[in-house]
């Protein structure tokens, strides 16, 4: 029927087999909502640890929390969103979807001259880089970043911001195909980091004082390289975890390391304030509508194909970032 909606639904926790695609009744929105018609839907880790139940949800539930489309019903109280208005989120749920249920808090306007698939891949990566060289850790010219995974999604965008700060990059990869990727993203140095035995003394041979900021969203596999790879008083943020949760840590050790920071910061608490969220996305639409942020989307799969989506994320054999086309 023309008002269903196909969604792709986790059945229950586990792998990438428990992904359903189901027909649903098109939502209605309550108070504060709106109905978006979704172009495109973002592919990320926190849709994998909510299907794996590492963040638990209560299951059968749609997955997804990122999106753009067009606005195709608002609810009651909805005053700054009109039907045919093109927004994004990176705060939705269930947005593997053909139509989804988006707040209007959570939603922000997109600027013209960035397409709607441009702006839901850019949203929660583009923002994360955004918090982390402006507020985690304001970069400032002439420091020196490490950037772990920089030809992923969150580290091409990374190494961007970084660069327009004036910084040296030293960027990590896992191939040698991922070299040339990061080395168009601008990263100054590029480790690859299955090519070498010890990633921190390799680090250190760029930069031997250590580097002011580690950016590491891989987790496990490279959380004591990042470490080692710290100046006095560094700090490591530690955004993700594409490899592993981080096993428990002792934090005594970073007194004799050099007084140094650690941090796990997510995207919700850098936009929990509708002025921080609109500061945000809007400086990353306009970089991109002026060319000066380039998105690089290196996938787009029909809901039928969401499976195969996040095999290929989980074995972080892509570059840049995947979409869900419903």
């Amino acid at each position: 029927m023309a008002d269903d909606v196909r969604a792709l639904v986790v059945r229950e926790p586990g792998g990438p087999d428990v992904l359903e695609v189901q027909t649903r009744p098109m939502p209605e929105p309550d108070a504060g909502e709106l109905v978006v018609e979704v172009a495109a839907s973002g592919v990320n880790f926190k849709d994998v640890y909510q299907r794996e139940g590492i963040y638990p949800v209560t299951t059968p539930f749609v997955l997804g929390s990122e999106c753009a489309g067009t606005v195709t019903a608002v609810g009651p109280g909805v005053v700054d969103v009109s039907v045919g208005d093109h927004v994004a989120t990176a705060s939705g749920a269930g947005t593997h979807a053909s139509h989804a249920v988006v707040a209007e808090s959570a939603a922000v306007p997109v600027a013209d001259g960035v397409a709607l698939d441009v702006a839901a891949a850019a949203m929660l990566q583009g923002m994360t880089a955004h918090y982390l060289v402006n507020s985690t850790y304001p970069l400032r010219a002439g420091e020196v970043a490490l950037v772990h995974a920089a030809a992923g999604g969150v580290g091409q965008l990374l190494v961007q911001l970084a660069k327009a700060k004036g910084a040296r990059v030293v960027a990590t990869v896992g191939s040698a195909a991922k070299v040339d990727v990061a080395t168009a993203a601008g990263a100054d140095d590029v480790i690859r980091y299955d090519d070498v035995d010890d990633l921190a003394a390799a680090v250190r041979e760029i930069v031997p004082e250590g580097v002011d900021v580690a950016y590491d969203g891989v987790g496990k596999a490279t959380f004591e390289a990042s470490l080692g790879s710290l100046r006095r008083r560094g700090l490591l943020a530690l955004f993700g975890a594409a490899s592993g949760q981080v096993p428990p840590f002792d934090l005594q050790r970073l007194n004799p390391a050099g007084s140094l920071f650690v941090t796990r910061p997510t995207l919700d608490h850098y936009v929990a304030d509708r002025d921080e969220l609109l500061w945000r996305s809007g400086d990353l639409f306009r970089a991109i509508a002026s060319g000066e942020l380039r998105v690089e989307i290196s996938g787009r799969y029909g809901l039928d194909e969401a499976g195969q989506a996040y095999r290929d994320l989980e074995g972080r054999a892509t570059t840049g970032k995947l979409l869900i086309v419903p």
